[in-house]
């Protein structure tokens, strides 16, 4: 009797620490919020400069953060804690969508352009995002989810 309880609760219990017992996909992005561009280089010829180092959200809720490469180098954008603490619903580029159905590993810019994150924030947490092999020129920053 108590291991049939015992296993009912752990069947219930991921969806209910979510709040997303009664939840879908289209009900998580209602209400997205734009966040503040973050951008990699700039058009001045500096490839290392970053435009912001921290973005605070609040967990719960949707949002759609655009990452824009300006600079000259290959970047490789990392924040493996952020993206496996959230619900990511797609990826956009040049108006083409991936949907999700899990964490990307990391977002690859060989070339100038911008790339659409729409996710939500899951878990309170301070999260570091950095751009591989260009850490020590200070390409790093946190995301901060309230």
């Amino acid at each position: 009797m108590h291991l049939r309880w015992f296993l009912h609760l752990l069947w219930f219990l991921p969806a209910g620490l979510l709040g997303l017992s009664q939840a879908t996909g289209a009900d998580l992005v209602k209400g997205r919020t734009d966040l503040p561009e973050l951008v990699l280089g700039n058009d001045e010829g500096s490839d290392y400069v970053v435009s912001r180092k921290q973005i605070e959200m609040e967990s719960g809720k949707s949002y759609r953060l655009a990452i824009t490469a300006k600079g000259g180098k290959e970047y490789k954008f990392f924040a493996p804690e952020f993206f496996r603490n959230s619900w990511v619903n797609q990826i956009v580029i040049n108006h083409l969508e991936v949907h999700m159905q899990g964490a990307p590993h990391h977002l690859e810019f060989d070339d100038q352009g911008t790339i659409h994150v729409e996710f939500v924030a899951m878990r309170p947490g301070e999260y570091p995002w950095y751009i591989q092999g260009l850490e020590a020129q200070g390409m790093t920053g946190t995301f901060i989810v309230k």
